[in-house]
């Protein structure tokens, strides 16, 4: 009789409700059809961090392809809805309203940006749709509460900023030994965790920072910061920047004529910062993943995406349409894991069962579990060196 009323209590989505412990996640099986999985994700295409968001969809769209000319997943072709946020949380919002109700979509991949996800993240979670591998590393798209279910869906496969920064904060550190290092971070989700990083890497080490200044999303001018930093004495200036901003505040350094290290946090480690800084940010250092492909010495598979990519689009690939290549063929991996008969719950199931999915790109294996719904932490720190993003030092930790 104790085992029967158990099962009956685990049927019981009230009783659930009032009992974290056993609480089950709901997870939708819209979207999945004898012959198709819908997929959706918000982008930046039209916004400030454009330069992000068309490569990013430009890698997804490459991965649909290649995935349907190759049958598929276990027979069902992919159907990928793709829209744009403009980097801006009411669109994201309203997109993300969009493709769970019009399009039905089974789960939303690489969503773009940490102030559109979080704002978009709870409307997944009330529809049970998966929010996997968006393009933000804050905490929260992979740490829940196991008293909250629903949170159970959320997964990321991209360096944590918090922890990649802490990583290349340490081994710049201990290389370059500043006695005054600074901070200059975006004021939102994604600059705090910069910040955390920063401040969480420099009190192991018994260092205090020097200065530490911000600026808002969208700024451009970064006079008054960098002259904050320069009057403070900083020797190594970790920018918790984008694009845009790491140009300038570089540039602005170098019209004061202040000659000092900067390190950037994961997101300026692409090559558009090489592509518009020009010589400007030669000798920039910034964490990283993996090595950034570039056509004339890819070899191998890399060396036919690279051509691929190329042929499908009309110009290079770059560190963002890696990343939006790999979330789709991640969830494949896991979606053809989950076997024929995909459901929600198989999907959940197969990707907390600890198997790996190894990209074609050499980075470290993507491997979830029950506990643990970040796919690693392992950093490189580049540095732009003729024009280019060269491996400094690779297999970084705290």
């Amino acid at each position: 009789m104790h085992l029967k009323a158990f099962a009956v209590t685990l049927a019981c989505t009230t009783t659930l409700a009032a009992m974290p412990a056993l609480a089950q996640t709901k997870v939708t099986n819209q979207g999945i059809t004898p012959t198709e999985i819908v997929i959706g994700t918000h982008q930046d295409l039209s916004g400030p961090i454009k330069t992000w968001g068309v490569p990013v969809a430009n890698g997804m769209k490459l991965a649909v392809e290649e995935i349907n000319a190759a049958g598929g997943i276990n027979g069902r072709k992919l159907k990928l809805i793709i829209e744009d946020s403009a980097y801006d949380p009411k669109k994201a919002v309203l997109a993300s309203q969009k493709m769970i109700e019009k399009d039905k979509v089974f789960a939303m991949i690489g969503g773009m940006g940490s102030a559109p996800v979080i704002a978009a993240q709870d409307i997944l979670f009330d529809a049970g749709v998966l929010q996997l591998f968006p393009l933000t590393a804050a905490e929260f798209t992979y740490k829940f509460d196991a008293g909250k279910p629903q949170e159970r869906l959320k997964f990321s496969n991209l360096l944590p900023y918090v922890e990649s920064t802490r990583a290349a904060v340490k081994y710049m550190v201990e290389w370059k030994k500043p006695t005054k290092p600074c901070l200059m971070y975006q004021d939102d989700e994604y600059g705090k965790n910069v910040l955390d990083g920063f401040t969480q890497q420099l009190d192991a080490m018994k260092l205090k920072p020097a200065s530490i200044t911000t600026y808002k999303r969208g700024a451009s001018d970064f006079s008054a910061q960098i002259a904050k930093m320069k009057a403070d004495g900083c020797d190594l200036v970790v920018l918790g920047t984008i694009l845009r901003e790491t140009i300038g505040a570089i540039a602005e350094a170098k019209k004061l004529g202040w000659d000092v290290t900067f390190l950037g946090a994961t997101p300026t480690n692409i090559p558009d910062t090489i592509t518009l800084g020009k010589d400007v940010v030669e000798g920039f250092y910034a964490a990283g993943a993996f090595e950034t492909p570039y056509a004339d010495t890819a070899k191998g598979k890399v060396k036919d995406w690279v051509e691929a990519y190329k042929k499908m689009f009309g110009t290079d690939a770059n560190t963002q349409s890696v990343i939006g290549y790999n979330a789709v063929m991640t969830f494949a991996h896991y979606a053809k894991l989950a076997g024929k008969d995909l459901t929600g719950q198989k999907m959940l199931d197969a990707l907390e069962s600890g198997n790996p999915y190894l990209d074609i790109f050499s980075s470290p294996p993507s491997k979830f579990s029950k506990t643990n719904h970040l796919a690693n932490t392992i950093t490189q720190v580049q540095q732009v060196k003729n024009g280019r993003w060269v491996v400094i030092k690779e297999g970084l930790g705290f």
